[in-house]
């Protein structure tokens, strides 16, 4: 069991490891995935300055990549979507619509000399076996430019992902240059669909953006929209426009697509409809704008790692150094191999040494006489001669022998040792150099690149303001069948809502909860209230309840403010052992108590102010109102309350004080007295019925 569990552990991490170094994350080197580079790789073998059908460089590809030409031919279309290295002709689909590309067999690309001016140089380029050893591809392209930044990339690996945004080619340019002197330069997404970008919290390449498209709301009933947010298509935009007004999110009347070259939607509004009441609306609920979070990931050192913008330029910008350094030096060195090849071909003619090989008759003979030759001229010649450089001389035809231009060869001496002196000079200036190679392409390719997305600075549009001025949704509660919602068709109308809206509602048992605006939900017969959840509106409305308790059944009454709550939590007003009568949220009510009638009750009915109660909290338990039983209790009217205030009160009975422990004798005394006088009253008479009797004699 054990030795399966390490061998699933070691497969594990061997696919994961593979997944991200070789599939999903580019490299810091050269901003690349592998099978980006393998299709850059496979275009320059094949660049002959013509088209290819990219069936064929697909077909090419799989010499390198092993995961199937479909995966070969959609990477090709998105890199070559990207109109920085790869020349296209016919469809490669939209990236504004979203359209797909034609089959691969009906489109044709070819690689552009900017590819060839930043990435290839296979002298100073590390090279690897492909993955059935027949053939060698590059470990990395000696990339002269963060390109990681200039296109971007979002891939997903095992237990991580990158998500790093393409930023304008030419202030990539100037930022490695300031780099170059290091100077740091705040460097910002510009994306090619163009739009609006929000770079408040971009936090170098670590946070995230806010995206918006752009609308032009010039016209009081429309609105049109000319440019996509990133990661949005005309179809993606229209398809959640839609969707937000099936909703009643937003009210619009139609929307028509005449997206061609350039982006353009257009809005139409309802009667009654202005453009200035939408705009919020859109933002808040459609793709118009949208949250793009960033993470810069990307391999470096043979490891995935997290780097800000400004680290993977300061990165580029000692690469720079390093790759025009190896670049220089090896030019340096070609350029002295030809200029001893020369100065060795115009002596060897110039000076005649090839006569004296007439006479020689072994090999041995002819390369001493040739070194024999070219030992007086040491000092012109500055190198040793080898046997390599005889046999180069010797392979001189007769016919260039002939027409040696002694002029001409001087004259390409003089370039090559010029060309050197320069050479040497960018050595030791290679600060310089870089930053003038870097002027040279931002000279060339500034007007090929220029800026589509605007930088401002604008709030995030929340989504339950911008429902508040959107509410055209009919809150009703059915009182026979007890359901609230949206979708209830029956019952009274409450109050209009948004579904971002919250509403906070009290049962008839006093239990209560805040949640999102229902569709439809049973809340029970006999609902006490029901309003919107505005924090700030509910630590302004106080409320009243009165209940009773079950076993003496007093009434209470208790005044509170709901202030606090968690979403979907079920709370009460009450305990179990008591009994909910009634419930305001009027500050001046007046409510009215009905006893149970009772033998000696007096006073069968009684008002209370409640604004005479003080309000207490939550859980603080209520003001008992009388020591008598309550049957019902109900919330006057303002006329039934004055009608109430101004009819006479009943006086209730009243009971003897009970007397003090020092005045018993003397209440004893004065029941005996008046005992006594009851006793010497005459009693009343009554008539008889019938005859009267005769009195005896």
């Amino acid at each position: 069991m054990a030795y399966v569990k390490q061998l699933f552990d070691t497969n594990f991490l061997e696919y994961s490891s593979y997944v991200i170094k070789d599939r999903a994350i580019p490299h810091l080197d050269d901003g690349l995935k592998p099978v980006q580079r393998r299709i850059l790789h496979s275009l320059l073998e094949m660049d002959d300055g013509k088209f290819h059908k990219v069936a064929n460089v697909v077909g090419h590809c799989m010499k390198y990549h092993p995961h199937g030409d479909a995966s070969i031919y959609s990477a090709l279309v998105v890199l070559a979507q990207k109109e920085l290295f790869i020349d296209r002709q016919g469809n490669f689909g939209n990236i504004f619509t979203g359209d797909e590309a034609s089959a691969a067999r009906y489109i044709e690309c070819r690689i552009l000399p900017l590819a060839k001016r930043i990435l290839h140089n296979p002298e100073i380029t590390e090279y690897e076996d492909s993955y059935d050893g027949r053939n060698k591809e590059p470990v990395t392209f000696p990339a002269k430019l963060p390109l990681v930044l200039v296109m971007g990339a979002e891939g997903i690996a095992v237990g991580m992902a990158t998500k790093i945004l393409p930023h304008n080619f030419v202030e990539v340019l100037e930022a490695v240059k300031s780099g170059l002197r290091g100077r740091k330069t705040r460097l910002y997404p510009d994306f090619p669909t163009g739009g609006t970008v929000d770079v408040s919290e971009y936090n170098d390449g670590m946070g995230k953006v806010l995206v918006r498209a752009k609308l032009d709301t010039s016209d009081p009933k429309r609105i049109l929209v000319t440019e996509l947010p990133f990661g949005a298509t005309t179809e993606s935009l229209i398809s959640s426009i839609e969707a937000a007004a099936r909703k009643n999110k937003i009210k619009i009347a139609g929307i028509d697509d005449f997206t061609a070259e350039e982006v353009e939607i257009e809005i139409k509004l309802q009667r009654g409809t202005y453009t200035n009441e939408v705009v919020d609306a859109l933002y808040a609920f459609t793709d118009c704008e949208t949250s793009v979070s960033v993470n810069s990931l990307v391999i470096a050192d043979n490891h995935p790692r997290l780097m800000s913008v400004s680290e993977i330029v300061a990165y580029h910008s000692q690469r720079l150094v390093k790759v025009l350094t190896a670049e220089l030096k090896i030019e340096e060195g070609k350029l002295r191999d030809r200029h001893h090849a020369r100065t060795l071909e115009q002596i060897f003619i110039q000076e005649r040494v090839y006569k004296k090989i007439e006479d020689k008759k072994t090999q041995e003979g002819v390369t001493k006489a040739v070194l024999g030759g070219l030992k007086p001229f040491a000092k012109q010649i500055k190198r040793e001669v080898t046997v390599e450089d005889v046999e180069r001389l010797l392979k001189i035809p007769i016919r260039r022998i002939s027409l040696y231009d002694i002029n001409k060869a001087k004259q390409e001496l003089a370039e090559i040792e010029a060309r050197l002196k320069e050479v040497r000079r960018h050595l030791k200036n290679i600060v310089e150099y870089a930053e003038g190679f870097l002027d040279g392409l931002i000279e060339e390719y500034s007007s090929r690149f220029p800026r589509r997305t605007v930088i401002s600075n604008f709030e995030k549009v929340d989504a339950r303001e911008a429902a508040a001025t959107q509410r055209n949704l009919d809150l009703r509660y059915d009182e026979e069948t007890g359901y609230i919602g949206t979708d209830v068709k029956t019952g009274r109308a409450l109050f209009q809502v948004s579904s971002y809206d919250r509403v906070i509602i009290i049962r008839r048992t006093g239990a209560y909860s805040v949640i999102d605006v229902p569709d439809r939900l049973f809340v029970d017969k006999g609902m006490l209230h029901c309003a919107m959840a505005d924090k700030e509106e509910m630590s302004k409305t106080v409320i009243t309840a009165v209940y009773k308790d079950k076993a003496k059944e007093f009434p209470y009454l208790k005044r509170c403010v709901i202030d606090a709550f968690i979403l979907d939590k079920g709370y009460t007003l009450v305990d179990d052992d008591f009994q909910m009568l009634c419930l305001t949220t009027d500050k001046n009510a007046t409510v009215k108590v009905t006893y149970t009638p009772r033998a000696r009750l007096k006073i069968r009915e009684e008002t209370f102010k409640v604004s005479r109660f003080p309000v207490r909290g939550l859980k603080a338990g209520g003001f008992k109102l009388a020591p008598r039983a309550a049957e019902t209790a109900e919330v006057l009217s303002d006329a039934e309350a004055e009608e109430a205030k101004a009819a006479p009160k009943k006086p209730a009975a009243k009971k003897p004080a009970p007397p003090a422990a020092g005045a018993r004798g003397s209440l004893l005394k004065r029941a005996e007295a008046k005992a006594k006088a009851l006793r010497k009253k005459p009693a009343k008479k009554t008539k008889a019925k019938g005859k009267p009797k005769k009195k005896r004699r």
